[in-house]
C-alpha cells in the first residue's frame, strides 16, 4: 500500500510539471534576435500583471503561459533572478519580471502572443 500511494504522489508532481515550458533549465535564458529566448529557441514573455519578484500566472494562466523553471542548481546572474511560485517552483525573472513561454507560438521565432489579453503580454526583451 506503502508504494502505491508513493507512485500516486511522484505521478501527481510529474502530470503538474508538464503544465510548465520543457525542462527546468540552470542557465537564464539568452537573447536572439532581439528578445529572450528558451534553449528551444522559443520566444519568451513577460506580463504586466506580475509585481516584482512576484508571479500571479497560476492555473489556467499558467498552463497556457507556462513558466520558465529554474533547474536545481540554477544561478540568478546580472539581470537574471529567480523568483519562488506560489507552488514552490523557481521561475526564472528579467529584472525581477517571471518569463513565460506561450503554447501557441509553435515554432521559433513565433511571438503570437505579444500583445495578448488587451496588451498584457509582451516580449521579453533585453
Amino acid at each position: 500500500m506503502l508504494k502505491l500511494l508513493s507512485f500516486s504522489a511522484a505521478a501527481t508532481v510529474l502530470l503538474a510539471a508538464t503544465a510548465f515550458a520543457g525542462d527546468p533549465v540552470a542557465a537564464p535564458p539568452m537573447a536572439k534576435g532581439g528578445m529572450f529566448v528558451d534553449a528551444k529557441g522559443m520566444t519568451l514573455y513577460t506580463f504586466d500583471k506580475d509585481t516584482p519578484g512576484k508571479s500571479v500566472c497560476n492555473g489556467q494562466c499558467a498552463t497556457n503561459w507556462p513558466p520558465l523553471l529554474v533547474a536545481d542548481g540554477g544561478k540568478a546572474s546580472g539581470d537574471w533572478t529567480i523568483v519562488v511560485r506560489d507552488g514552490g517552483l523557481k521561475q526564472w525573472a528579467y529584472k525581477g519580471k517571471p518569463v513565460y513561454a506561450w503554447v501557441k507560438d509553435t515554432k521559433p521565432g513565433d511571438t503570437t502572443g505579444d500583445g495578448f489579453l488587451n496588451g498584457a503580454w509582451h516580449v521579453a526583451k533585453p
